[in-house]
């Protein structure tokens, strides 16, 4: 992926939230509204690197306190605290169901790696009292073409600061990564992925960030 972001165009600057209390120790997390860790709060200020020419126009984020709070990390970091920004619960972080609040790795030994990988990040793998990624893409998606799209296509620049697997879902639809294929799609606490589109709102480029450390 390219990192210049000389190029024209609306840019959607899609940021995981930095690492949450419950990351750090391996727990699903979930709807589970869980704040930031130590390390999570330094990594929303790391995502801001290399974003700070970037006028931005709106944001968007989860009702979820992880999400929000890395949003505000990273507007006062690039001193952009007045920016509007909706809460929508539409981008939350998908439902882990029965598995809310387990050890990753404990369920990983009691079911073996392959089904634990078709649970973690399978395309239609239900779980008990909770959402498969076509569940939370079936919410993301729609919520993204009514209310995101449009900013696009006026070619406004937006941050949109959420969770692993609405990005995941969002990254399906728009670069149409096939069913089979999306559970190799990893997107790491505090990664920042910018899309550049066209004033059709086509993409024009995909750039994945190098962060960099702050300057102390």
């Amino acid at each position: 992926m390219r990192n210049d972001l000389s190029t024209n165009g609306s840019r959607l600057v899609c940021i995981r939230h930095g690492e949450s209390l419950w990351n750090a120790k391996s727990l699903w997390t979930g709807w589970t509204d869980i704040g930031l860790s130590e390390k999570g709060k330094k990594e929303a200020e790391t995502a801001c690197n290399n974003l700070s020419h970037i006028h931005f126009d709106i944001a968007f984020t989860s009702t979820l306190v992880r999400a929000k709070e890395t949003l505000e990390i990273m507007k006062r970091k690039l001193r952009i605290e007045t920016l509007p920004t909706i809460e929508d619960a539409s981008y939350n972080e998908r439902n882990y169901g029965i598995y809310t609040g387990k050890n990753k790795w404990d369920i990983e030994s009691k079911v073996g790696k392959e089904e634990f990988i078709r649970i973690r990040r399978g395309w239609d793998v239900p779980i008990p009292q909770g959402e498969s990624l076509k569940d939370v893409y079936n919410r993301v998606v729609p919520a993204f073409k009514k209310n995101i799209l449009p900013y696009i296509q006026k070619g406004s620049n937006i941050l949109f600061v959420t969770h692993g697997n609405t990005i995941r879902a969002l990254m399906k639809f728009l670069e149409n990564i096939p069913d089979e294929k999306i559970s190799s799609v990893e997107i790491a606490t505090g990664e920042v992925i910018v899309y550049t589109f066209s004033k059709e709102g086509k993409i024009v480029s995909k750039d994945t960030l190098q962060i960099t450390p702050l300057p102390t």
